[in-house]
Formats: structure tokens, sequence, C-alpha cells
């Protein structure tokens, strides 16, 4: 065949919805690459329309949104991003979320509920998705809803080392906010060399969201400097609560760490008026400047995607990201 030529050499492309761009701007960054220029605004009904500036065909896209609210209207953009992606004949599309949307619907409480959860991955296989990176998913077992490979990077390495630089290791205690995120305190303790668990025991009205009742603390925390570790902060409600039985049963002090800072309606009064020492998290969700107060430091999460976005890329090991932790 003469006049054809066949190009075996990989294209790298990083998309970017609206919920979150700078830290798209900050991964982009990183590979080296810039994100892509397109046009993206709404109609007056709210639908959106998203269109890419130049050609993407035969591309390896990496479209990063972070569920940030209004939820809704980003997991739509992002899935709108995907299709046009498939349709411009893109080679395999990998979706970045950060922030999974509905990840605390992930299995039925109670009869006549959804698993919303599985529904979101199911839209993103249908709109063409091959790929997805998340961060600390709520629970990990979302990894099997979607139909393909998923990348479950874990915030944990860079919350943990700040922690243990800023405080050292030595008087810590790692405390679950509730029983049921035990696992997470574990990884932390046995991170952190060894550090001594408790955790708070808590009660949950299941008819009554976002609310939750600090009962009593399990375990040795008297004079200790402790770090109370979650995979997310929406109300603030659980973590200040917990924050005070901790004080309350003799802690030194309270340091709160959690990689998704949500913080919905009351969370920034709440954690500001609080009584932790220090709130530590990612910014794997904007943080805007009306969301920032004197106590929260803000990680950046931007170095772990774009190492798993070369990865994935380049065909590497995602899991070689963990220190061999899978």
């Amino acid at each position: 065949m003469t006049g054809m030529k066949r190009t075996t050499e990989k294209n790298l492309m990083v998309f970017s919805g609206r919920a979150h761009p700078e830290l798209a701007s900050e991964v982009a960054e990183q590979l080296g690459s810039g994100l892509v220029p397109q046009s993206a605004y709404d109609f007056a009904n709210g639908e959106i329309y998203v269109r890419f500036e130049e050609s993407v065909r035969g591309c390896d896209a990496f479209v990063l949104q972070s569920h940030a609210a209004p939820i809704n209207q980003w997991v739509m953009e992002q899935l709108i991003m995907v299709d046009a992606l498939k349709r411009a004949s893109a080679k395999r599309i990998t979706v970045v979320q950060p922030f999974y949307a509905y990840a605390r619907q992930d299995k039925k409480h109670r009869g006549r509920e959804p698993v919303s959860a599985r529904l979101v991955a199911d839209l993103f296989k249908t709109a063409g998705a091959d790929r997805l990176i998340a961060v600390d998913l709520h629970s990990s077992q979302i990894q099997g809803f979607f139909d393909g490979p998923v990348d479950h990077l874990m915030a944990m390495p860079i919350l943990a080392g700040y922690v243990s630089d800023k405080y050292g290791v030595e008087d810590l205690v790692v405390v679950s906010p509730d029983a049921g995120r035990i696992r997470v305190a574990e990884q932390w303790a046995s991170r952190l060399g060894g550090t001594p668990l408790a955790f708070v025991h808590k009660t949950r009205d299941a008819h009554r969201p976002n609310e939750a009742v600090a009962n009593r603390v399990v375990g040795e925390i008297r004079d200790r400097t402790c770090v109370l570790v979650d995979d997310m902060i929406d109300t603030g409600g659980t973590i200040v609560k917990a924050v005070d039985a901790l004080l309350d049963a003799g802690a030194a002090s309270v340091v709160v760490a959690a990689t998704h800072a949500v913080l919905s309606g009351p969370a920034v009064d709440r954690l500001k008026n609080s009584r932790a020492r220090e709130v530590v998290v990612t910014n794997t969700l904007p943080v805007g400047a009306d969301k920032q107060f004197d106590t929260l430091t803000l990680l950046s999460i931007a170095p772990l995607i774009s190492r798993a976005i070369r990865e994935v890329f380049e065909d590497g090991s995602v899991t070689s990201l963990f220190d061999g932790r899978a």
C-alpha cells in the first residue's frame, strides 16, 4: 500500500469539565500536556453543550471532573464530554473522578431504595468510558460496579505524610469517627508505624440523613494527639461531635484528616468554631476562598492523579503508586 502511513505513536490529551478547573490545570501542567481547549456552556433551560476545539481522533483521552455541587450538573457534563469524545473517534477514554458522585448510595439499606453508585457507573459505561480513575471511594466495592478497569487511588499517603511530618508519631492515636470506618483507620495506623487505634461509637437514624449522635470513645486516648480520619466531611456534624467526644474523654488535641472536603451547608461554620486543632483535607473538590478558615490545611491531590494518568497512559502499574499495596 503506497501513500498510507500507520502511526503507532500514542497521544495523551487531558480534558476538563467546569466543576474544578484549577485541579485539572495543575494535573495537566504536571503531565506537561496542557488542557485541550473547548467550548462549554449552558442553554437557557439548563441543557449543557460541549465541543472540543481540536481533533481528538485516535487520542488517549483523560476527562477530569470532580463531582462537586451542583452534583447532577457536573455528572451530566462529564457524560456529555465522554459522548463527544467517543463520537469524535478518541481511541481510549478514561474518566477521572477525584470525587465520585453518589458513592454513599452503594447498597440498599431498606426496601425500594436505589443503588445510585451503580447507576453512575453504568451511565459512564454507556456514554463510552473505557476506564475509571477515582480517589478514596466511599466503599471499595464500587470498583466492581463499572464493567472495565477501575483505578482506586488513595490519598492517605499524602495526608499521613503531612500529619507525621508536623506532629511526629510518638503520642499519636488514630481515631475512626465510627465503627464502620475502622478499616481506614487501621491503614492509617499501619502507615504511621503502628500507632494505637480508637473509635467513636455512634448511632445513626436511617430516616435522618447527615445526622449522627456521638456516644462514647472506645480506646485509650488520654493525653494523646488524636488523628480523626474519614473519607469525607459533608455537613461536618459527625466530625465535630467526634472531636468534642475525644476532648471530653481526655485527648490532648484533635487533628481532623479527610480526603474529600464536601463542606455542605453549615460545615464551614461548624469546623471553624470546633475545638479541632487543625483540619487537613485535599483538593479533590474545589474549596473556594469563602470555605477556607484559619485551621484548614489544603493539600494538593494533583501529583497523585497525574502519576496515575501517566502510569495508565504508559501501560504501567497504578498499584506501584501505593508502595506495592493494592
